[in-house]
């Protein structure tokens, strides 16, 4: 993984710690989304094979077990920027959120990461959102 990639991750990670800190009692599941760039000529059946295969390595890794994936193809966005995909995680609880990011260096999934981007998706920014439901 690249420097830029790794800072960007560990800014990540260091908002959300700061947000787990300041969540309320409440809180609901934690979401992480990535917008991700495809090369001309990736196809969308190539880009859902990447994230089933990542999605299955990440699920083994301590904390990621009960994780639920998307992947969003945009129909029709105004202005997303250059971005063509966004690759979604969703854990249960920021708990499970933090004792996934806690194991992730190291794991298959992590090492996928490379492959990926050599095959053509690189995701190089991500968000941590609180999903909470409505009734």
């Amino acid at each position: 993984m690249n420097k830029a990639i790794r800072l960007m991750l560990v800014s990540a990670m260091l908002f959300a710690v700061v947000m787990v800190a300041a969540a309320p009692a409440f809180a609901g599941q934690a979401s992480q989304m990535w917008k991700c760039e495809m090369d001309d000529g990736v196809t969308e059946k190539q880009v859902m094979a990447m994230a089933e295969e990542w999605f299955e390595a990440a699920t083994k890794v301590k904390g990621g077990e009960n994780l639920k994936g998307h992947v969003r193809f945009p129909v029709a966005v105004n202005a997303i920027g250059e971005f063509d995909v966004f690759f979604e995680v969703i854990f249960p609880t920021f708990e499970e959120w933090g004792k996934f990011w806690d194991n992730y260096s190291g794991s298959t999934a992590s090492k996928l990461e490379d492959k990926h981007a050599a095959e053509g998706v690189i995701c190089p920014d991500s968000a941590v959102w609180e999903v909470a439901a409505l009734k």
